[in-house]
């Protein structure tokens, strides 16, 4: 099983819990697919879109179970970024982690499996 991640609000995501998917943030629907990295690239996310932000989790998610919906794509440094082009059912969700930020801005990034 490959697996990707989301950051979100942790807000957010407990609204998902409560609706049973999870439709993105304003600007996975401002770009039409929901954005996600692989356990290499968020760390690098989390400086450059979440830098000082509290509240966040880290959602892995079983890429495998994506299907077509799930396509890779050149983003950030032209490296290819896996987008969801669709709502992320919460049956494939295989873990999600509270996101601590630290007293300089930055996030301590869990040990993640690729």
């Amino acid at each position: 099983m490959r697996r990707i991640y989301k950051i979100c609000s942790a807000s957010a995501w407990r609204e998902a819990e409560r609706q049973g998917v999870y439709r993105g943030s304003a600007d996975d629907t401002r770009d039409g697919f929901i954005h996600f990295s692989t356990a290499l690239q968020v760390a690098e996310t989390a400086r450059k879109h979440f830098f000082g932000q509290t509240g966040l989790f880290l959602v892995e998610v079983d890429a495998d179970a994506l299907g077509d919906a799930l396509r890779w794509e050149p983003s950030r440094n032209d490296e290819l970024f896996p987008h969801l082009y669709g709502d992320l059912d919460l049956g494939v969700v295989t873990a999600v982690r509270d996101m601590h930020a630290r007293s300089d801005g930055y996030h301590d990034i869990p040990e993640l499996t690729p």
